[in-house]
């Protein structure tokens, strides 16, 4: 049986054949990295669990897409039921770095009018012999969508639970600020059996103060 959860955020991740998707996802959910991958058909489910703060865990379901555009009519339908997206790029492949634009504005237009978090993730930063793309260009295209920029190595296990962290973390803030919320109808964001009632962070100080527990 599950552990209790607090709240589920459906995550997407986003990018070229071949870029890495499915290697980070597997490092993030299962320790467990191979150099033999068989590319995504279509779309793969994984999940795992985070304890964001004390008393709060969120569940994600992580849906690995395929990068092939035979597929792309498939992994559209799946943009608009999330609420974060993690843009991967291979950082010695400068081709899959010149479409990152393409994936945020196709995803961009998909989802509306729901919101969505993104991060821009270069992958395979334990390349660094054939890395075609530099972290100031990199830093940059992040800093011109509004994003956060991290580098990762599903081989190295070199920032991947970081990068998951962060966009969990980004989006929870996003819901305490009231700028997220649960919708019917919507699967971005689900409610478990144990929610916690977020509060203003103002608010939330004046609530401690007056706790006499």
């Amino acid at each position: 049986m599950d552990t209790l959860w607090q709240y589920q955020f459906r995550i997407i991740l986003l990018g070229d054949s071949t870029v890495g998707k499915s290697s980070l996802l597997k490092r993030f959910t299962d320790g467990v990295y191979s150099d033999a991958a068989d590319p995504t058909v279509g779309v793969d489910f994984y999940a795992r669990s985070l304890d964001i703060e004390p008393g709060v865990k969120i569940k994600l379901q992580l849906w690995d897409t395929a990068g092939q555009e035979r597929f792309r009519s498939i992994t559209t339908s799946y943009y608009r039921n999330s609420v974060g997206g993690l843009l991967v790029f291979d950082l010695t492949n400068r081709k899959t770095f010149d479409h990152v634009r393409e994936w945020h504005r196709e995803v961009s237009e998909h989802i509306l009018p729901h919101h969505m978090v993104y991060i821009l993730i270069g992958h395979k930063s334990d390349l660094s012999r054939d890395r075609k793309v530099t972290r100031d260009e990199a830093e940059q295209l992040a800093a011109e969508l509004g994003i956060c920029y991290v580098e990762t190595s599903a081989k190295c296990n070199s920032n991947v639970e970081r990068a998951f962290e962060l966009l969990t973390w980004d989006i929870y803030e996003l819901m305490k600020m009231g700028e997220i919320s649960t919708r019917d109808g919507w699967d971005g964001v689900k409610s478990g059996l144990t929610a916690k009632v977020l509060y203003p962070a103002e608010e939330e100080a004046e609530r401690e103060k007056s706790c006499n527990c």
